[in-house]
């Protein structure tokens, strides 16, 4: 073989790989949806896990793609920061949220207080009848109360308590980052997660979200990274 011959295949050894118009699709999927799992991708194709394989893999080793274990297929040409803020930017709130701790507006302090320790938490949701939220109160709020000599057995939470419409709040379809970034501008320790009541008559409580959650959620993120 000539040196002008083994040139010439050696250019034909490194041309750019022609791919397929699906793996075209699947590129641009990952593009604009990346971080992104290889069964989401078959289901936004109509197609099974087993049939997308050989395309990923191809993908893959050829560059343009890369894939993070309990996180997903993304783009290849993305930086590390970008990565992390899409995911992140991904955590919903109704995949993170949890219990609500709630008493009703005739509650006493005293118990209010009560149940603050007992269930370990630093703010109790307010509800009436069927969970509709109508007030919040705080450990700081409980405290303020406490201050004198009250008796604060006969002191409903209904005076101390932050009443609607004044209540930050968040909603099931609400990313984690917006409830953080709430937390943060807002002040506060908890946010509820509401939805609309089937009767329409307020806004029912089912979950809660803290700062606790959001610290939870980044253990989790840097667990995965080191998997």
């Amino acid at each position: 073989m000539t040196y002008w011959s083994g040139f010439c295949s050696l250019q034909k050894e490194v041309q750019p790989i022609e791919l397929t118009k699906r793996q075209e699709m699947i590129l641009q999927i990952v593009k604009d949806e990346g971080p992104i799992t290889g069964e989401q991708i078959a289901e936004k194709l109509n197609l099974t896990r087993a049939t997308l394989r050989p395309d990923l893999a191809i993908l893959t080793m050829s560059g343009f793609l890369d894939a993070r274990p309990r996180v997903g297929y993304f783009y290849a040409g993305k930086s590390g920061n970008q990565l992390l803020g899409e995911h992140v930017r991904k955590l919903s709130v109704k995949d993170y949220k949890s219990v609500p701790v709630v008493v009703k507006e005739e509650t006493s302090v005293y118990d209010a207080i009560c149940t603050m320790f007992l269930e370990d938490v630093g703010t109790l949701f307010v509800v009436k009848e069927g969970g509709i939220l109508i007030g919040v109160v705080s450990r700081k709020d409980l405290l303020k109360s406490s201050m004198g000599n009250q008796d604060l057995q006969t002191i409903p939470v209904g005076v101390i308590m932050t009443r609607m419409p004044n209540i930050v709040r968040c909603t099931l379809e609400d990313s984690l980052s917006e409830a953080a970034a709430k937390l943060i501008r807002y002040q506060v320790d908890a946010l509820p997660v509401v939805k609309e009541a089937e009767n329409g008559g307020g806004l029912e409580v089912v979950g809660r979200i803290t700062k606790t959650t959001i610290t939870r959620a980044f253990v989790e993120l840097g667990e995965e990274a080191t998997v």
